[in-house]
């Protein structure tokens, strides 16, 4: 019995496997424990195992790259088409051997643990900031109550945080003191522990020369660049910078059939993580060209003049995507284009 191809989906404890031989007939279905995983494939011969990238994916996929085999991850809405009836582990293990064979699937490339290790930084500070966003909310909207409006912007918020941690509360009843001071102090242990990470993710910035280079693209710093750096895997597996800056989703979805064409806005696909950065500084590097247009490339003021800010924005985080695909690809750092006096 030759086994050339594996689908494996995985789970928390059971996990659902799928093999066939070299004609494509099925050779065995069967479930597996979570320790029994790593047994049974020592004992194969190495073989073609495909998997859908998720949670824990990049781990056995490693796991069973040590062992020999060649392991291919692919997105789960490359798989889906594949499922012939109904939703079961099997039907699913199926579905991934059969997508894995196929010759114009897409691929995820492997992260390594270390890769894996920078990401966890900016998930857990992506985390927290959104922790800090809600208890700023929260302050706003209790404090709003009692007749006090907070001034918008992070630094107001955190100076009035600091200000109620130490007692120094506005006019409003014991209780609701408290309440808001307990709030505040949270956001002051929030604000240490996003100090910390990021003083993480700068070291990791300075000891990484492709993550140096990417901070180079104005509008790009030390988050977004860390996280290109440890998120893109092989760039060179797209063909261009444009198939770059489609996978994460900031080109416009195609509709088109029966010989028109039809675009729409962006497709919000691929990595979000990635686009939101993307944009976020984009978003940052308009505001300043709206305030001091010689500062930026003239080209984004010009086009600040025909198009809305937004527009511009999600435009400019394109060409940005572009930019890092080519630096990621070909190496050296960013240069501001000369542009020729008419």
């Amino acid at each position: 019995m030759e086994i050339s191809t594996i689908g494996l989906d995985l789970a928390k404890s059971v996990f659902q496997l799928h093999g066939v031989d070299t004609a494509g007939n099925g050779v065995f279905r069967k479930a597996l424990r979570r320790r029994q995983i790593l047994p049974f494939f020592a004992e194969l011969s190495p073989c073609l195992v495909g998997i859908e990238a998720c949670g824990t994916s990049h781990y056995w996929a490693r796991e069973l790259i040590r062992l020999g085999h060649e392991v291919r991850l692919m997105p789960p809405a490359y798989v889906k088409p594949y499922v012939k009836r109904g939703k079961t582990d099997a039907a699913d293990a199926e579905a991934i051997c059969e997508a894995v064979s196929r010759p114009t699937m897409r691929f995820v490339p492997v992260k390594s643990a270390e890769q894996q290790a920078a990401l966890a930084l900016h998930r857990t500070r992506d985390l927290l900031v959104k922790q800090r966003t809600q208890l700023v909310n929260m302050i706003r909207g209790l404090l709003a109550e009692f007749g006090i409006e907070m001034a918008r912007g992070l630094h107001h918020a955190l100076a009035l945080a600091k200000r109620l941690a130490a007692g120094e509360a506005p006019e409003v009843p014991l209780l609701a003191e408290r309440i808001v001071a307990g709030l505040a102090r949270q956001i002051g242990d929030l604000q240490v522990r996003l100090t910390a990470l990021e003083k993480e993710l700068l070291a990791w910035h300075r000891s990484s020369e492709l993550s140096q280079r990417l901070a180079t693209i104005p509008g790009v710093g030390v988050i977004s660049a860390t996280a290109l750096a440890a998120s893109v895997i092989e760039p060179e597996r797209f063909r261009s910078g444009r198939q770059f800056a489609a996978s994460l989703g900031l080109t416009p979805l195609a509709n088109c059939s029966g010989g028109k064409e039809r675009l729409g806005k962006i497709s919000r696909m691929g990595d979000r993580y990635l686009r939101r950065l993307l944009v976020i500084g984009m978003t940052s590097l308009v505001r300043r060209a709206k305030a001091k247009p010689d500062s930026v490339d003239p080209r984004l003021a010009a086009m600040l003049q025909r198009r809305p800010p937004r527009v511009v924005t999600v435009a400019a985080a394109n060409r940005t995507a572009r930019v890092a695909w080519a630096i990621m690809t070909k190496g050296g750092t960013y240069r501001t284009p000369i542009m020729v006096a008419a």
